[in-house]
């Protein structure tokens, strides 16, 4: 297998999956925005976006669907929930709001607030997206109130997939809003072994590549304000 990924972008979610999973695979690292920088992620993904994952039986581009079939190849694992288990319902639901409900309001709020030239930056729609991020943490605040994972008493890819989207929290400057539970729940999912195995993968290649071993969404940050400073 081969994945194509930028630095903490949301291929990193699939780049953890493989470390989980001790899976081989071959890294493909590409500057940030590939689709600016990178022209050769259009020879896999028309799109011009991360994740690619290619396979012996296709490529696939969505970095949750990734996650699930990668579990799928490895069932002993524990890392998918199969078919027909009493949790396999919260553990499908987990994997889409991971990025439907999670990521997307905060990639509009990268956008608005740092990505777009300053004439064009929209700060009351950044922050509209910000609000709504966090008014849909409600379901994870309240299935942690019981639970030290999101389904089936055990770490899933469902783990992996919402643990990224409050990674990119951090990221983006905006987790000092996080509620307790939830900064509780981020830190043992970052504490273990195969999240540092897969930091530790992505800055190696970065390192080798001269690209900058930060996330995009910090580096951009950091420029905007200290033109503004």
């Amino acid at each position: 297998m081969k994945l194509w990924h930028c630095f903490d972008a949301r291929s990193f979610r699939a780049l953890w999956a493989l470390e989980e999973l001790g899976m081989t695979y071959e890294l493909e690292l590409l500057d940030f925005p590939p689709r600016a920088r990178e022209k050769r992620i259009f020879t896999v993904n028309p799109l011009g976006t991360v994740p690619v994952l290619e396979t012996d039986q296709g490529s696939m581009t969505e970095s949750s669907a990734i996650c699930e079939w990668l579990a799928e190849q490895q069932p002993q694992s524990g890392l998918g929930v199969a078919v027909g288990h009493p949790d396999r319902p919260a553990y499908l639901n987990w994997l889409h709001h991971a990025d439907t409900t999670l990521t997307f309001p905060q990639t509009i709020y990268l956008r608005y607030s740092y990505l777009e030239e300053a004439g064009r930056r929209q700060p009351q729609v950044a922050d509209d997206y910000r609000r709504w991020f966090f008014g849909r943490l409600k379901l994870l605040v309240s299935t942690l109130e019981s639970q030290q994972f999101l389904c089936a008493n055990r770490f899933t890819m469902a783990d992996i997939c919402v643990a990224y989207a409050l990674s990119l929290a951090e990221d983006l400057g905006i987790d000092a809003d996080l509620p307790p539970l939830v900064k509780d729940y981020l830190a043992r999912m970052t504490g273990r072994k195969g999240w540092h195995r897969a930091k530790t993968v992505q800055v190696d290649a970065a390192k080798a590549l001269g690209i900058e071993p930060i996330a995009p969404a910090r580096l951009i940050r950091a420029a905007i304000e200290k033109s503004a400073g």
